[in-house]
């Protein structure tokens, strides 16, 4: 590959997706950069790169899972060791950018905490960052540098292509995502609708109101940019089954499933199929086969070739 301006690419992973990583070196065909990232029995997290890093072009992968803190303060470190080093750029890549809820100052007294993230990351060295599906597109303008934010869209639009539901129906589970929702349903041909609801308090409990739209006699996708406790998503399996959907399939690009929340939904009877993304480790999770997981690597790894070459990533989705 023909760099812009840098030296070699490289690609240093973190301990969160460890998969991801070597997966999206699979398809650049070139082997994972060497470090050591561990904690001593202090807790205290130390890093060390083991290979030359100097005016190199290095990409850090580190995905913000359980134990999201630890995982934050990890990457932070990585980037300040690379920086120390005299990497030529630093690439912060986040599959998943946690806090991305706490994107506003809606209670009184409350942070912005995606926004202190962001400075985080810049504080600590980072040069450009890359990220996929964020919660709020606003969280972009956080940042004073790059950032380029990719989407699953295609991922999973050219996976319920191949299934080629017959009179499918696109239902957004709430009124936030229903511009997603109606790219999805735009390019699968298929009608939108959407689910009201009205969230209750800060304890993930979900009120639904009604469904906007005709499901009946239909089968339905549910889009959504995460699947966190699945409250909102059982809610809206609920409403649209009520409402005389026939089947119901459900689709994310994260899946976070804090508490329990891949057999909650696995049990609800009219969900078919779960489909998310590997933007988090789900290894472990369930080996219930309604549970489809679509890999990020081969997305991931060309937005970073073309990063290092000076392409256009937003070419991507054209």
């Amino acid at each position: 590959m023909q760099s812009n301006g840098y030296a070699n690419l490289k690609v240093l992973a973190g301990n969160s997706h460890h998969e991801l990583a070597s997966s999206i070196c699979a398809y650049l065909d070139i082997p994972e950069a060497r470090a050591e990232v561990f904690k001593f029995a202090n807790d205290n997290t130390f890093v060390r790169i083991l290979e030359n890093v100097r005016q190199r072009d290095l990409f850090i992968v580190q995905t913000l899972s359980t134990p999201v803190n630890d995982h934050i303060m990890e990457l932070l470190i990585m980037i300040d060791a690379a920086k120390r080093s005299s990497a030529g750029r630093i690439t912060a890549v986040i599959p998943y950018y946690a806090y991305g809820r706490s994107d506003k100052k809606d209670q009184p007294r409350v942070p912005i905490t995606a926004r202190l993230l962001a400075d985080l990351l810049t504080t600590a060295g980072a040069d450009r960052v890359l990220t996929i599906d964020l919660h709020a597109g606003q969280i972009q303008g956080f940042f004073n540098i790059p950032v380029d934010v990719l989407t699953a869209e295609k991922l999973i639009v050219d996976y319920f292509k191949k299934k080629a539901l017959k009179d499918l129906v696109v239902v957004a589970p709430d009124i936030g995502i229903s511009k997603t929702a109606r790219n999805v349903a735009e390019q699968l041909d298929a009608p939108l609708a959407i689910v009201e609801k009205r969230r209750v308090g800060n304890n993930d409990q979900v009120e639904n109101l009604n469904v906007i739209g005709n499901v009946a006699g239909r089968p339905v996708l549910t889009v959504d940019d995460e699947i966190d406790t699945g409250g909102t998503l059982i809610s809206a399996i609920k409403a649209v089954s009520e409402a005389g959907a026939t089947e119901v399939y459900s689709c994310a690009t994260h899946g976070v499933f804090s508490n329990g929340a891949v057999e909650r939904l696995l049990s609800v009877e009219s969900l078919k199929e779960l489909v998310i993304t590997d933007s988090l480790p789900s290894k472990g999770v369930t080996d219930d086969r309604r549970l489809v997981n679509l890999t990020l690597a081969p997305l991931m790894g060309e937005a970073i070739r073309r990063i290092h070459v000076g392409e256009s990533v937003g070419s991507l989705f054209r």
